[in-house]
């Protein structure tokens, strides 16, 4: 939908960008918890839209609720993020590390398997190409 891609993400994202240009610390921080916000909000949007988009006036509520995130008036990113979601990562914050330590553990050692097998797949392709090609290189040189 254009309106929730104008509202959601281009908006706040060149605003951002003018945070960052000017160095300008608050609008920074109000920002970055939108951004925190918005990728939760991003999360249970995607259940929700499988879920109870019928329900009328539901694409109406999600473009009022982003402008109520986004407007300077209600603050409600900052609202959201300072009563739920600050306390809650807070107190979440040393199982979300460590899952995600173990996360990083294993998608390591799941691209170093895949890369033992990408080679073990092209030295084999390489050996069977060579066998098959070498009777004919050896008859067109009269061996």
């Amino acid at each position: 939908d254009m309106k929730w891609l104008l509202f959601g993400t281009l908006y706040p994202a060149y605003y951002s960008y003018k945070a960052v240009k000017t160095k300008n610390v608050k609008e920074y921080v109000r920002w970055m918890m939108y951004w925190i916000v918005f990728a939760l909000y991003t999360v249970v949007e995607t259940v929700m839209d499988l879920t109870v988009s019928w329900f009328p006036l539901y694409y109406e509520i999600k473009i009022a609720f982003v402008i109520w995130l986004l407007s300077p008036y209600t603050r409600g990113a900052s609202l959201i993020y300072r009563k739920c979601l600050h306390p809650l990562l807070s107190s979440k914050e040393r199982e979300i590390d460590d899952y995600i330590v173990q996360a990083k553990d294993r998608s390591y050692q799941t691209m170093v398997n895949f890369g033992r097998q990408g080679l073990s797949i092209a030295a084999t392709a390489a050996v069977s190409a060579a066998v098959k090609a070498s009777p004919a290189l050896l008859s067109s040189r009269g061996y």
